[in-house]
């Protein structure tokens, strides 16, 4: 998840045991990688990795398993860059000038195809197999080839201060829109602030949009992909879709007038910290990404998850679950089947297995991995034992018209920007941006 954090520069040389020590050699056999030059075993000739990434927030759990691997291949050197500000602008340009990463991350979805001449196919790997199989459907391209790898399942929710909603007589979440409006005036008569907000992050606006998304779709008969699809075709308006052009707008000045201070100006750590410290009761537009980083805070706050409440149908009321940010294998990269080794790795042995709950702390993306110790998993895990999941209708839209939408949304709320300008704005941005092709 883009998280505004200073960009961090890292190179790891690999050194320790043999590949024989790994118990196998988990996918060195030649798979069709989409042209790779490289096809074939890998060889023990020192090789050095260039890995391009997006996810600072992971920085020391992509140390471990570099480190990690250096008891499977001792010739590797994986040079680990990592930056939040400007990674898309800054990749576009790698890719323009001819250096294009190793190894890259883009987000999943629509951006599968939007990269697809640059990146490796997986569909036969190890890796791929080992997915989960809802993971893989994020993974895959419009021809069905399996080109990202994922960095994390994910889990996209409302999150609320359980003790704070205790103290303002509030059972559980609201689930309608009504009861949205009752709980906050509850719990500003406790002089207790609804909502913190990130609305300085223009991605944050994309998560708490699908949800009406998901909805709007459901109300018309078709699923998130095809109302999607029929924005980016201009085949369908706000005006047909009252979740679009009411409810998520109310919604939205619910949270402005009933939040957090300056709202254009808290960014994703200023909302973490400003819920962590019981600032607010709900924290709109994240997911089970920051649970540690509120917990390092607050270790002791209680906190749950929810469904945003996008109308009076309390049904549709759901978390959204999936995996939207890829890695990719630069398919002409001269390392192309060292780094697919790599995953293959990561992806199949005890140790990754182990890797994403125990020292990354994310929702395994593959098959026969336990859950973190966090409680939005193991509250998600028990929510999805009787309610089914939001689409992730995030990937069917690609980066850069959801980048607009948050800039569209970012004028609306500061002022500059009436509501129908912003919609006409998003709705033209949609046949323009949304799409690869």
């Amino acid at each position: 998840m883009f998280k505004r954090i200073a960009s961090v520069s890292l190179s790891l040389a690999l050194v320790g045991g043999m590949l024989a020590a790994c118990g196998g050699n988990n996918g060195n056999d030649t798979a069709n990688n989409g042209g790779t030059a490289n096809e074939g075993a890998a060889s023990d000739k020192p090789v050095t990795i260039n890995m391009f990434t997006a996810s600072p927030e992971y920085t020391d759990a992509f140390n471990a398993y570099i480190a990690e691997y250096k008891k499977v291949k001792p010739n590797v050197t994986i040079n680990l860059e990592i930056m939040q500000a400007d990674y898309n602008t800054v990749l576009k340009s790698k890719i323009a000038s001819g250096s294009t990463p190793d190894v890259f991350q883009t987000t999943a979805g629509g951006d599968i195809d939007t990269f697809a001449e640059y990146s490796a196919d997986l569909t036969n790997e190890p890796l791929a197999a080992a997915m989960t199989d809802g993971v893989k459907t994020n993974m895959t391209s419009s021809d069905g080839k399996v080109l990202g790898l994922p960095v994390k399942g994910n889990l996209m929710t409302l999150i609320y201060n359980k003790k704070l909603l205790t103290d303002a007589g509030i059972t559980e979440p609201p689930k309608t829109i009504a009861e949205l409006n009752d709980d906050i005036a509850k719990l500003e008569a406790k002089k207790i602030t609804p909502f913190a907000n990130a609305y300085k992050e223009w991605w944050v606006w994309k998560h708490i949009f699908q949800h009406y998304v998901n909805s709007a779709a459901e109300d018309a008969g078709t699923t998130p992909k095809e109302l999607v699809q029929q924005f980016i075709d201009g085949k369908t308006t706000f005006n047909d879709h009252p979740l679009l052009k009411d409810n998520f707008f109310n919604f939205i000045d619910l949270t402005i007038k009933h939040g957090t201070d300056k709202p254009l100006e808290r960014d994703s750590n200023a909302e973490v910290s400003d819920f962590a410290q019981g600032k607010a009761a709900f924290m709109t537009g994240k997911g089970a990404w920051d649970e540690e980083a509120i917990k390092k805070i607050s270790p002791d706050i209680e906190i749950g998850i929810a469904g945003y409440p996008v109308s009076d149908k309390p049904e549709q009321t759901q978390i959204v679950t999936g995996a939207d940010q890829a890695l990719r294998i630069n398919k002409d990269s001269k390392v192309a089947r060292e780094a697919i080794d790599f995953f293959n790795w990561l992806y199949t042995s005890d140790y990754g297995k182990q890797w994403f709950s125990a020292v990354a702390k994310v929702i395994p993306p593959i098959k026969d991995a336990p859950l973190p110790e966090l409680d939005m998993p193991k509250q998600m895990e028990e929510i999805l034992k009787t309610q089914k999941s939001g689409d992730l209708s995030v990937n069917y839209s690609l980066d850069t018209f959801h980048q607009k939408f948050g800039e569209i949304m970012q004028a609306y709320i500061g002022g500059s920007k009436s509501k129908d300008q912003a919609i006409n704005e998003i709705q033209t941005a949609w046949q323009q941006f949304g799409s690869a092709e």
